[in-house]
């Protein structure tokens, strides 16, 4: 491997190529193939959900729940500001209100005291995030919503292969939301998934992925033609990366385990760093069972972290900051003004730096955290 470490790489051998020859040589590219059905059999049998669509991204899987919910104007919908922008606009583009809460230092997920003081009779839905796959808080988000008729949609994009307690993320809340985005553990290049335990809720899901209509219904035999029921759009991965995909989870526990090493080697490396005061490392609570998706820690003081990061790239190490807080965005004071106010929000952002970690660094994984050490003891 080269001196420079790149912050992500795809993890991939001949198994790819020989799914997507063998897909390819078939007879279905459109979606909802058989490797498309082998793929949803699998993600149910594997996480405990009782029903799982692909779809064509994480986003998209966002914007289907929020049309399976019937989200719509005057709904509110609240959610972490540190998060990518498809969960805020997913809200957005059914005309509801994103209403940011803060996280919490520890661990980057949403904060459930916040959460309780932002619930208003128009709140529909929380979106928790389950940053670096760290699973939000459930106990304290169901608390907060204290048996009101609120959903819970997990963006689960970082997610897959993560649990809270002994449950995976995903399954928890009404509707789990996942990414294959090549930046992810297990990837397809752009793809997601859309998972949920309600039968109605699936029914409803199923027509909004097939362009609003009971097609799904009628290939399987259960009507005698298929037509306009809902509406919906086309969010429907073609056979083909469904095929790539399939090839990623056969090795799932390859890539996991990889990853582990790597981020126990950067945690056992820098608690000298951490020690000394000059980081502050994860905290994983305790009902909480990574996937190892990323590395982060955070400089104390905001004015550090540039520095530090470009110091990282200097020395051929690939770091990089996170998200710009979304009630900073542009979009966000247009529809909300500057009345929201996060200050944990914003330091945390602020402070954060991501570390490469994917499974080439396995063999070289003590010699990428020692540099990293040294360019951070020569700053500090």
């Amino acid at each position: 491997m080269s001196d420079i470490i790149p912050f992500n790489r795809i993890f991939k051998d001949s198994e790819e190529k020989k799914a997507m020859v063998e897909a390819l040589d078939g007879e279905c590219w459109h979606g909802d193939g058989p490797a498309s059905k082998r793929v949803e059999s699998y993600l149910c049998n594997w996480l405990g959900a009782r029903y799982a669509f692909l779809t064509t991204s994480c986003t998209h899987a966002l914007e289907m729940a929020m049309m399976t919910l019937d989200i719509g104007e005057g709904d509110e919908v609240i959610m972490p500001s540190f998060t990518f922008v498809s969960t805020a606009n997913a809200v957005r583009m059914r005309g509801a209100r994103p209403v940011f809460a803060e996280i919490r230092s520890s661990d980057l997920t949403i904060d459930p005291v916040d959460v309780a003081t932002k619930i208003t009779p128009a709140t529909r839905a929380v979106i928790p995030i389950h940053y670096a796959g760290i699973s939000a808080d459930f106990d304290g988000i169901r608390r907060a919503i204290d048996g009101r008729d609120v959903f819970i949609v997990e963006d689960a994009a970082q997610a897959v292969g993560a649990y809270w307690k002994d449950r995976a993320l995903g399954t928890i809340g009404d509707i789990g939301c996942f990414s294959f985005h090549d930046t992810k553990n297990i990837t397809c290049g752009e793809g997601g998934a859309l998972l949920t335990g309600d039968q109605t809720l699936a029914e409803k899901a199923e027509w909004i992925r097939e362009k609003g209509t009971n097609r799904s219904a009628f290939l399987r035999g259960e009507i005698d033609k298929y037509t306009w029921v809902s509406q919906g759009s086309s969010y429907i991965p073609s056979d083909l990366l469904a095929a790539l995909l399939e090839a990623q989870l056969q090795k799932k526990e390859i890539i996991l385990e990889s990853r582990k090493k790597v981020w126990e080697a950067y945690m056992d490396r820098l608690g000298e760093s951490r020690d000394k005061g000059w980081i502050i490392l994860p905290d994983i609570p305790s009902y909480a069972r990574i996937n190892y998706h990323i590395f982060h820690f955070h400089v104390k003081d905001a004015a550090d972290r540039d520095p530090l990061i470009a110091r990282f790239r200097e020395a051929g190490i690939g770091a990089s900051f996170h998200y710009v807080p979304l009630h900073n965005a542009p979009y966000a004071r247009k529809i909300l003004g500057n009345q929201v106010q996060l200050p944990r929000t914003e330091h945390l952002a602020d402070t954060l730096i991501r570390l490469p970690l994917y499974p080439d660094l396995v063999d070289i994984r003590h010699d990428v955290a020692d540099r990293v050490y040294s360019v951070i003891s020569r700053y500090f």
